[in-house]
């Protein structure tokens, strides 16, 4: 239905900067669907996933308390891809990055779903 591929990961000193891309396509998108939020969560091994960053159509965002000032998040809704800057970055920001949209869509006449799909995750690892 949609699929979301990312790119962008990689290792990086602390200070450094890492620019993650996440593009959504597929046979829900088209003139009946909208991407209501799209953004990124990250997960470390034994933690719950936790949410880094989110975007909405109106370009409204959202940031988790840690990476406030570090990181930024962009879309482009004709191209249904969502940046994520980041700068600064710190060891503590080792984590599996993970993309989501959130999508509505029309699967019938006077009918509609909405769902959050995501993408595999990308590994940042931040070490001198």
């Amino acid at each position: 239905q949609v699929q979301l591929v990312e790119s962008g990961g990689g290792v990086v000193q602390p200070g450094g900067s890492l620019t993650l891309s996440c593009v959504a396509s597929g046979s829900t998108l088209g003139s009946t669907s909208t991407i209501n939020d799209m953004g990124w969560y990250r997960r470390t091994p034994g933690n719950a996933r936790a949410l880094v960053a989110s975007i909405f159509r109106d370009n409204s965002t959202n940031y988790a308390d840690s990476v406030k000032g570090r990181f930024t998040i962009s879309r482009d809704n004709a191209e249904n891809t969502v940046i994520l800057q980041m700068n600064s970055l710190e060891p503590e920001d080792t984590a599996v990055y993970v993309c989501y949209a959130d999508v509505t869509w029309a699967p019938g006449p006077g009918r509609s779903r909405r769902n959050d799909f995501w993408a595999q995750g990308t590994q940042v690892t931040v070490s001198s």
